[in-house]
């Protein structure tokens, strides 16, 4: 099984007010990508691929009720709180947090825990408190994962290493997983491999044998979990990373990184063809 995932960050945001939005009017936003992609998402076996695409939760409503019967779009949230309601628990006082009731509810299938840009926000306001161990980051990510995996999502969880952390990969890459996923039912995550390091403007990206070294680590310490490439699955890589036999897909995210940058959904369907070679 392949698995192709889309974040879509927060590219909804308006040009005027200094995003990349300009494919369709802010409420109908989610609506548009699922429409105008699930149709030529349709081309493709279900049983050999899976596509998800995560929003913003401003947006999964209108992603979910733009699914067509028998949409192969699987419709996710970024991330999920670390807490959960229950019956006779918690009702819901978690102001600005996402419970993984309520993605569930909205009618998520799926969830992205650990990227890159999560694992900095928290480990800058664990900084501000004078925490410096790097494991506490992942223990709240394990909690997450946790509740998300109960609640009946299933997790996309990323992991990687920065500049300075790259001559201790294994090391940095092993707490991740080891901590992370630790009490997790993994019948329900595939991992995200992202190259901190190599993500970005001017930067030089990733190689297939490093790729290549990664995801075979990976799949050694997890007993086999299934890997994809989260470091931007593009037209530019997508036929490297499709050679790659111990990948199982990827993380698109930008599909123009020049001229009017931003996600376009032809553009979207035209990577995973490239990727899938059809």
């Amino acid at each position: 099984m392949k698995h192709l995932y889309l974040n879509l960050k927060r590219f909804d945001v308006p040009v005027e007010y200094g995003g990349v939005n300009r494919i369709a009017p802010l409420k109908d936003w989610g609506g548009y990508i699922v429409s105008h992609t699930q149709e030529g998402l349709k081309h493709y076996d279900p049983s050999q691929v899976e596509f998800v695409q995560y929003f913003p939760e401003a947006h999964i409503l209108g992603a979910v009720g733009a699914r067509c019967e028998g949409s192969p779009v699987q419709v996710g949230c970024q991330g999920v709180y670390r807490m959960n309601t229950a019956v006779g628990g918690n009702f819901g006082a978690f102001t600005t947090n996402r419970p993984a009731s309520i993605a569930k509810a909205m009618g998520c299938a799926s969830t992205i825990i650990g990227h890159c840009e999560e694992r900095n926000d928290k480990a800058g306001i664990l900084a501000e408190a004078g925490v410096t161990d790097t494991a506490a980051v992942n223990r709240l990510l394990n909690q997450e994962i946790r509740l998300a995996v109960e609640q009946g999502l299933t997790v996309l969880y990323c992991i990687g290493e920065k500049s300075e952390e790259q001559e201790r990969w294994q090391e940095v890459l092993g707490e991740q997983l080891r901590v992370g996923l630790d009490g997790v039912d993994t019948s329900k995550v595939v991992i995200g491999y992202e190259p901190v390091w190599s993500i970005g403007p001017g930067k030089t990206p990733a190689g297939k044998d490093y790729i290549t070294m990664i995801a075979r680590f990976v799949k050694e310490q997890t007993g086999g979990l299934d890997v994809v490439y989260g470091g931007g699955l593009k037209v530019d890589n997508a036929e490297m990373l499709a050679s790659i036999d111990e990948i199982d897909g990827g993380l698109i995210a930008l599909t123009r990184f020049q001229g009017e940058i931003g996600f376009y959904p032809d553009e979207y369907l035209e990577i995973i063809k490239t990727y899938l070679g059809e």
